[in-house]
Order: C-alpha cells, then structure tokens, then sequence
C-alpha cells in the first residue's frame, strides 16, 4: 500500500482548511448519488457522527462515517466508502477497520452498515466481513434502497472471513 493517510472531519474547522469536509462530500455524493449532500449537511453529520478521509499521496480515494447509537439503532454504524477506481488495494479495509475500531467503543449492541444496494461491490465488501443483510429501505421519492447489514460477530472471526 502507498502513503495512506486517514483524517478526521472538523465541522467547526477553519475556512482556510474546508479540504476533508469537501472531499468527504465529493466521495459521499460519488457513491450514493441518490443522495447527495450539502456542505451544510456534512457540517451537521461531522458535528454528531465521525466523518474520516482516506487520502493517498495526498489525493482523496474515500471516506467513512462512524454513527454512534440513538434511540433508533442501539448498535453503532460504521460506513466505508471508496472510490472506484481505488479500490481493491487495502484502503477500504484500512478506513473500515479504523472505523470499526472506533465504534466497538461506542456500542455493546453491535455494529451495523449501511449500504447503497446498486453498490454490489460495497455488498460484497461487507457480507465477506460478516455483515449480514436486516433491512431494505427506501428514502422518499427514490427508486434504489439501501441496505442496513449488522455484523455476526462469530462470522467476522471466522480465519476465511
């Protein structure tokens, strides 16, 4: 792997350094852009979730948010996105695993994803780590749902997982 740096979201950051909160947007509207967001929308998601960069050689290749629990979901989320033609060479999993870690300090009721279901590589990335398919929901006015997947904690484990 090259120089693979992850950096955090700062919603209250300078406007001299909007760099991670635009390239966090720029990834996330590339991936789901059946949803996309606002700069004001990331500022809000930054102040109450953890929103990470993944950049190579000083180029953005993706982003992850790390939800924690609410009165919905007891379990943590963990969200990893990378752009498509970085993948496959270990930054998804290097920004997963980061995230992961964060969450399992978040939550004793497990860890859950969310993923976009036209993203079958993004399906396939979690279902390999033992994340197993809950749920399939539609925001309003879309035509593609979203998957929610929590993770088998016996299934990640596993040494071919």
């Amino acid at each position: 792997m090259t120089d693979l740096r992850i950096t955090s979201v700062d919603p209250a950051g300078p406007a001299a350094t909007p760099a991670p909160l635009a390239d966090w947007r720029l990834i996330h509207n590339a991936i789901i852009p059946t949803a996309p967001l606002s700069e004001a929308d990331v500022r809000e998601r930054a102040g109450r979730n953890r929103l990470d960069v993944a950049y190579v050689d000083g180029v953005p290749v993706g982003c992850s948010t790390v939800r924690p629990p609410d009165e919905e979901t007891p379990a943590a989320t963990v969200i990893s996105r990378i752009l498509p033609e970085y993948r496959h060479r270990g930054y998804g999993t290097a920004l997963y695993e980061r995230g992961l870690a964060h969450a399992r300090t978040l939550s004793d009721a497990g860890v859950e994803t969310v993923v976009l279901a036209s993203n079958t590589e993004g399906l396939r990335f979690a279902l390999a780590r033992g994340f197993v398919e809950t749920e399939r929901y539609l925001l309003p006015g879309d035509t593609v749902p979203f998957v929610t997947l929590r993770l088998d904690e016996a299934a990640a484990a596993a040494p071919d997982a």
